[in-house]
């Protein structure tokens, strides 16, 4: 009998934001992926990467104006580079967990690329903001060489990319010859690295994608049973932040679709979630999402927290 397959989608709470703080992250992570893992299941794990490739964006950039000889990073490098150093910590904390249990698997991170659509309607309206913030003369910079910029009133300008949706997976075929090994993969990470074809060759894009959307491509390309999303959060919750917000303990995707319209999920957080939530149950059988947080992630698998999202 297959075992079953989750897709775990890791979000900042899970990670950290700086180095120090990422690798106690990490650890406290890499016990509850063990558990999973202990308790059968073949796992799959995405993670955010905001705060990485906005400190990389940032330090390389800023390393290129200073040397001589030494050029500006471009995002597809960057995202590259953060998909690297939090792969290796959360690569080297889940080996670490399982070894403490007599579990031997190999913890791989593979380096994901994304196709997007160039003509996707996301690069005529960047949104993403990424790195940190610039005053006038800096932005004029930017602007000057072809990049977005917006203004933040009181904290000054920032650069702004496009957030494209996934396509297809590049490497898709190596992570499910991983996953079909019994072993552990990382992939997608910070949503992967958009990339487009030209020709025989990939370039990379500037821009971000939404790495939920990632998750859930992902879940449905290596056909899991489950698709976890964990946040800051331990529910998707209605009319958010107001006297009479309320929790959700499950939803069916005809609910889901009515709060969507009904605008009650946050374009540039909750909503995305619910989209790749949806768009991975409908495309098979006998399939869930959760959207949970880490401290919930177990009990969320039996049913008992998080917000369940099923198909009826």
């Amino acid at each position: 009998m297959a075992k079953k397959r989750i897709v775990i989608a890791l979000g900042h709470h899970a990670l950290g934001t700086n180095l120090p703080e990422q690798k106690t992250a990490v650890a406290r992570t890499a016990k509850v992926i063990a558990d999973f893992i202990q308790s059968g299941w073949q796992v799959a794990v995405t993670h955010s990467n905001a705060p990485q490739v906005g400190m990389i964006h940032t330090a390389m950039n800023e390393f290129g104006k200073q040397h001589d000889g030494y050029t500006c990073a471009p995002m597809s490098v960057c995202s590259a580079m953060s998909q690297g150093y939090i792969g290796y910590d959360l690569q080297n904390g889940i080996r670490a967990e399982l070894m403490t249990r007599g579990i031997y698997k190999s913890v791989a991170t593979i380096l994901t690329q994304m196709m997007v659509n160039p003509y996707d309607e996301a690069f005529y309206t960047p949104m993403k903001p990424i790195g940190r913030f610039m005053s006038a003369e800096e932005a004029k910079e930017e602007e000057e060489k072809g990049n977005y910029v917006e203004e933040v009133p009181g904290k000054g300008f920032r650069r702004v990319v496009a957030s494209p949706k996934p396509v297809s997976i590049v490497e898709i075929d190596i992570i499910k010859a991983v996953m079909d090994a019994d072993q552990i993969v990382i992939a997608c990470g910070g949503g992967g690295i958009p990339v487009m074809e030209q020709g025989c060759y990939l370039k990379g894009a500037s821009a971000v994608i939404e790495k939920d959307r990632a998750a859930g491509l992902l879940a449905k390309e290596i056909d899991a049973d489950v698709l976890m999303i964990l946040t800051n959060v331990d529910n998707v919750t209605l009319n958010f932040g107001k006297p009479e917000a309320s929790p959700i303990g499950r939803m069916s995707i005809k609910e889901a679709v009515a709060y969507i319209e009904d605008n009650q999920f946050e374009s540039a957080s909750m909503l995305p979630k619910i989209e790749a939530s949806l768009d991975f149950i409908e495309h098979g059988r006998n399939r869930k999402a959760i959207i949970t947080s880490l401290e919930k992630a177990e009990e969320s698998l039996d049913d008992k927290a998080g917000t369940i999202i099923t198909e009826a």
